[in-house]
């Protein structure tokens, strides 16, 4: 039997309800319609979209980042509804918009600042952006801990460890075991890899996700930046952390202790099961969708990732050595080296020399406040889209 709900359901913002993450949020919300109400959704470019949820779900407050997409939907606007356009849009919504829970479903740094904002004025984030902590997770942990909010990962595996923790001593945890699909790639020959196309990066076995992380998930830069994420979000040394590839996705992550027990999580790849749980966190619903059939027989299997294969994966380690400077560095020089594959002008195999490169090269700096992360960020992007193709082969 489920949970008697609170007296007034739970208001939520959403950014980047347009997407994979966030069209399965919605899902989730229309489900419980007396349990959630909706009072702010952003996006970039899709305002069509993102003006036919604001009616389906009544919601009173929108933001659109990419300004020049806000005039085909500015005069179909009601009265009762306001628009936030540009570049401080999603920091305008925050600012504006009373709300329980912020759902961080975008891809990016730009998500940073209006979420420590968000965490300031008081809401729980459930967080499905990676870069959020890669780049300022020592920010954003620091400013979780010192509003007294709960910082809540939809990323499956991130949830899966979240929820085999719950109950036990951090001290007994000897490390945690993330599970990878191994991506649209893992079964092509490693001669074959620098003639794969972004169409064929974007073919996951699994997952249906946005472009972006798709090809993450192809380079094994995803698990790189889940690595780094689980640093901040548990609080672990490198060494705690490890990877193996599980073909099924059905096992989400594993959590090793030290008296030699393992704990895992499994749930069907969909990410409406980590959403959920996150929505109603520390209350539990009946799922609409089925979880795993145990009366049908099925295989786990799991090996070892070949780093040939997935050199983003190493390089993921080499950040790690030099936090908070490495994650920063990592997931700019990524962001930058995807959207040049994606385009066309490199290679699928010249993504993990763009970001080696950017490790390597990235000048020192301290880092004391956000405004030195952020300049560090740009800087990283800015090196990282002027290395041509020859320089990277």
């Amino acid at each position: 039997m489920g949970k008697k709900k609170s007296s007034h359901p739970k208001k939520i913002i959403l950014f980047g309800a347009t997407g994979s993450i966030g069209e399965s949020t919605l899902k989730i919300i229309q489900h419980f319609p007396d349990y959630f109400q909706l009072v702010g959704i952003s996006a970039h470019k899709k305002s069509e979209a993102l003006l036919e949820i604001s009616e389906r779900f009544q919601v009173p407050a929108l933001a659109l980042t990419d300004k020049a997409s806000c005039e085909s939907i500015r005069s179909k606007l009601t009265p009762e509804k306001t628009l936030y356009q540009g570049e401080n849009a999603l920091n305008d919504l925050i600012e504006a918009t009373e709300a329980d829970l912020l759902v961080v479903a975008i891809v990016g740094a730009r998500a940073l600042k209006p979420t420590l904002k968000a965490i300031e004025l008081g809401m729980d984030i459930a967080l499905a952006n990676k870069e959020l902590l890669v780049l300022g997770g020592a920010f954003v942990t620091r400013a979780i801990s010192q509003a007294k909010v709960r910082l809540l990962p939809i990323d499956s595996e991130h949830n899966a460890i979240f929820q085999c923790l719950q109950g036990y001593e951090r001290k007994d945890l000897k490390s945690i075991v993330l599970t990878a699909s191994g991506g649209a790639c893992r079964d092509l020959p490693l001669d074959q890899l620098s003639t794969v196309s972004p169409e064929q990066a974007q073919q996951h076995p699994n997952w249906s996700m946005g472009a972006k992380i798709t090809v993450d998930s192809a380079t094994m830069a995803n698990k790189g930046l889940e690595l780094i994420e689980a640093r901040w979000l548990f609080d672990l040394r490198s060494d705690q952390l490890k990877v193996v590839v599980h073909p099924e996705s059905l096992v989400h992550s594993f959590v090793e202790w030290i008296d030699g027990s393992v704990l895992a999580q499994l749930s069907p790849p969909s990410m409406t099961f980590a959403i959920q749980h996150c929505l109603f966190y520390p209350e539990k619903q009946p799922s609409p969708k089925p979880s795993i059939d145990f009366s049908q027989s099925f295989s786990l299997n799991f090996h070892t990732p070949d780093l040939k294969r997935y050199p983003c994966l190493e390089l993921a380690y080499h950040a790690l050595e030099n936090e908070p400077r490495g994650g920063a560095i990592y997931n700019a020089a990524n962001e930058i080296a995807v959207q040049r594959f994606l385009k066309g002008a490199i290679r699928f195999t010249d993504i993990p020399h763009l970001i080696e490169r950017a490790l390597a090269e990235t000048r020192a700096s301290q880092i004391n406040d956000l405004e030195s992360l952020i300049q560090l960020d740009q800087e990283t992007r800015s090196r990282t889209a002027e290395i041509t193709p020859r320089k990277i082969r």
